[in-house]
């Protein structure tokens, strides 16, 4: 099976995707790895939907409502990040950006005259690192490899830091079974009371809302889709008339079920 994920290799998007394939190719952006399983380009596409510090991947929210994909798994993944440079002497950090702001306060802290450049991805900043002695990388310490010295280890601002990735699937592999599921919801209207009918669907059925985010549809200023993540299964009895009343209130809009899934924790 092959399964496509944000490069190069090194990243984190890299390690969550090793734990559903052996066989792992890579795409500069989110959104290109969602269109690349729903065309049926790849099996598999493991993208960054959420981190416990950063907040939702907007990429990947917008993706996920763009393409007919169906999401059959979730894989949570804590985040070391480590300082790696050829020395100790640097005038740049490159990465990510979240990984910039995940390590805002140590890097506002221990170097505040040293510029930061945001690049695609953990991987290309250590990859500047590698090829430039006046460029530090962030990234996971397995990444210093033999070129680089480990200049600080777990230097994200917060312990607890972690990254949620969802496994993105062709639709005709949506599943009903799982802990959990996330629906996408575009209502197509915008009057008092609309969330809160959307949010008392779920509480009258006992159903606890884990993620709730509202998105810009791009059709107009001002007019929204949510992204909805819950949990309880598709096969349960009171998820289908749970889904079948927000299909009501979406009349005018629609509802995309990408399907339900159980969590993963690879380290």
């Amino acid at each position: 099976m092959r399964a496509v994920t944000l490069g190069p290799a090194g990243t984190y998007s890299h390690r969550a995707a090793r734990a559903v394939a052996d066989d792992v190719e890579f795409r500069e952006s989110v959104t290109s790895i969602v269109e690349s399983v729903a065309d049926g380009t790849y099996e598999r596409g493991v993208v960054p939907i959420e981190n416990s510090i950063e907040g939702s991947v907007t990429e990947s929210l917008d993706a996920l409502a763009e393409y007919e994909v169906a999401v059959t798994q979730e894989i949570v993944t804590p985040i070391r990040h480590a300082l790696l440079a050829q020395g100790p002497e640097f005038e740049v950090v490159a990465s990510h950006s979240q990984a910039l702001a995940q390590c805002r306060s140590f890097l506002e802290s221990e170097y505040p005259d040293v510029a930061l450049e945001a690049v695609a991805s953990t991987a290309r900043g250590v990859e500047r690192a590698r090829q430039d002695p006046t460029v530090a990388g962030i990234g996971h310490p397995d990444n210093a490899g033999g070129s680089l010295e480990i200049l600080a280890e777990d230097i994200q601002d917060r312990s607890s830091n972690a990254t949620r990735f969802l496994v993105v699937t062709p639709q005709s592999e949506r599943s009903e079974a799982g802990g959990k599921s996330s629906i996408v919801v575009y209502p197509n209207a915008n009057y008092p009371g609309l969330l809160l009918e959307l949010l008392e669907v779920f509480a009258e059925r006992d159903i606890n809302l884990s993620r709730i985010e509202s998105r810009p549809s791009g059709n107009r200023l001002g007019d929204y889709l949510f992204h909805i993540d819950f949990e309880a299964g598709l096969y349960e009895g009171r998820t289908k008339e749970a889904i079948a009343a927000v299909e009501e209130i979406a009349d005018n809009g629609w509802v995309r079920v990408l399907g339900s899934y159980d969590s993963r924790h690879v380290v």
